[in-house]
């Protein structure tokens, strides 16, 4: 199997009955991980999903294979990308890069001039992050919008970040600022982004 045996784009209506299982998925890989996560709704991933505002993936005989969405804060200065997740039967084959390039590029076009953000506490993508064009950053850089940082309450960490007064936690942050940083990967021929 290779990344040609998937379709990655971005979600639509059609795709809100793989909702659940996304968010079941999400739960389950944060669970055996032992790490945090902001859980998500079936009802919040189709309303990403019927906004445009989600990419998926798909093994070519139906499967679901990948999911991420994104979210704007601060009034669209702010832009998250954030749920990433990937069906276990599927990973390790580069499905994880081909959705963050998907959801990056989607994002810059929705939210032209917005700073690009997320937190994650997998090396896999901060790499993935890093070769977009992504750079850490401390959480002062990220937005002071309130309702993203309610977000993290669901996440086993929450306790840390709340000591630290929101300034760090067991996450890395990591920023694209499109008024200072470069894109490092080409744009999927893709007409909706």
């Amino acid at each position: 199997m290779t990344i040609e045996d998937f379709v990655v784009r971005v979600a639509t209506e059609e795709d809100t009955p793989f909702a659940q299982a996304i968010c079941d998925e999400m739960a389950e890989s944060a669970k055996a991980r032992g790490t945090g996560i902001a859980k998500r709704t079936a009802e919040y991933v189709s309303s990403k999903m019927r906004e445009g505002k989600a990419v998926i993936a798909f093994h070519k005989d139906g499967r679901w294979a990948g999911f991420s969405y994104i979210e704007s804060w601060g009034h669209g200065d702010y832009v998250a990308n954030s749920g990433l997740i990937i069906n276990p039967q599927f990973r390790k084959l580069g499905l994880a890069k081909a959705i963050k390039i998907r959801t990056f590029f989607l994002s810059l076009k929705r939210f032209p001039g917005a700073k690009l953000f997320g937190l994650t506490t997998g090396l896999a993508v901060m790499k993935i992050n890093s070769e977009i064009g992504y750079r850490p950053v401390t959480f002062s850089e990220l937005t002071d919008d309130q309702m993203f940082w309610h977000g993290c309450e669901s996440c086993v960490n929450y306790p840390i970040l709340l000591s630290k007064g929101h300034k760090n936690c067991l996450c890395t942050a990591m920023l694209f600022d499109p008024s200072v940083d470069t894109v490092k990967v080409s744009k999927p021929d893709d007409p909706n982004l």
